[in-house]
């Protein structure tokens, strides 16, 4: 049976993580498809061009490899911006749907931010992970606390995750918001572990479901 599950969520809502620890326990691939538009991203970055400029960004889709996914450079300040700014390119989100589909044909666990919706719809299962921005803005500055070794302001930091929060989801091109059918997974008050026990009873239950 193939498993094909489609997680979306805003950023540090902890569905990196669960999707790729949940893939690990269903046998199958993950893709984290939020690192398709960081290494589109910084492919325009190395170019000296605007993330913002449609037509550099579909340019650097195009060209898009695999090996671009391996960078050491697809997270921080820098990507977060870039990254944002192609995903807001509909040639960008078309030249990537293709890639992302053709990973899930024969089962997978993809997490970002449009998967439920446009990448995946069919998905048999599809799960939303938030938590609230305040939890989310400690989570990311834990994080570059612990990457980075430096102390952000957390001010700064929870300004511009609700930025980014307020692009996702008025974007015009696939705008960051739950599928009808996906349900909804709060971890604001959960730890990794909780998080992915409750994700793995949505999958049971689900592909329970659909069987009968």
């Amino acid at each position: 049976m193939t498993i094909t599950v489609a997680i979306d969520g805003p950023a540090a809502s902890g569905k990196g993580t669960l999707a790729r620890r949940l893939a690990a326990i269903l046998g199958i691939p993950h893709l984290d498809t939020g690192l398709l538009y960081r290494a589109v991203g910084r492919r325009v970055l190395d170019g000296d061009g605007d993330p913002a400029d449609p037509m550099a960004a579909a340019q650097a889709a195009r060209a898009l490899v695999p090996a671009d996914l391996q960078r050491s450079d697809l997270r921080g300040p820098a990507a977060d911006s870039a990254s944002a700014a192609v995903a807001s390119v509909p040639e960008v989100r078309a030249a990537l749907l293709e890639f992302q589909r053709q990973f899930a044909a024969k089962g997978a666990v993809l997490d970002g931010r449009d998967i439920g919706t446009v990448v995946l719809p069919d998905a048999p299962v599809k799960l939303f992970v938030t938590a609230s921005l305040e939890v989310r803005a400690q989570r990311r500055y834990r994080e570059l606390v612990a990457r980075h070794g430096v102390v952000p302001d957390i001010v700064i930091v929870r300004a511009d995750m609700a930025a980014r929060d307020e692009a996702d989801s008025s974007r015009a091109a696939a705008p960051l918001r739950p599928a009808e059918t996906a349900v909804i997974l709060d971890t604001s008050d959960l730890s990794a572990d909780e998080a992915l026990a409750r994700a793995e009873a949505i999958v049971r239950w689900k592909l329970g479901a659909d069987r009968d």
